[in-house]
């Protein structure tokens, strides 16, 4: 299953505090690269999601609790629609 994760910087929180627990805690080998499929900044700075993929709700939870007094989140489930197919369906509901 793919999460939709969006983030916004906790008020008072600045940037070089969010790269400090990034880093601290991909050295330490907590960051599950191998489930985040994106990583998205949005213009302008102190927001953005990502896109993690896991079965387990628990699991997301673990991969995002560790950033919640620097972030907030807001997180949903999310699926692909692939553009020419979703064309095709929606032309045979017509």
């Amino acid at each position: 299953m793919l999460w939709y994760c969006r983030f916004r910087y906790q008020p008072g929180v600045r940037a070089e505090d969010v790269r400090h627990r990034v880093l601290e805690h991909h050295d330490r080998g907590l960051t599950h690269p191998d489930k985040i499929r994106g990583w998205y900044n949005l213009a302008g700075g102190g927001a953005g999601f990502l896109l993690v993929e896991t079965d387990d709700p628990q699991e997301l939870t673990e991969i995002l609790e560790p950033y919640m007094d620097v972030v907030a989140w807001d997180v949903h489930a999310v699926y692909e629609l692939p553009y020419d197919q979703m064309i095709e369906h929606l032309r045979r509901r017509r």
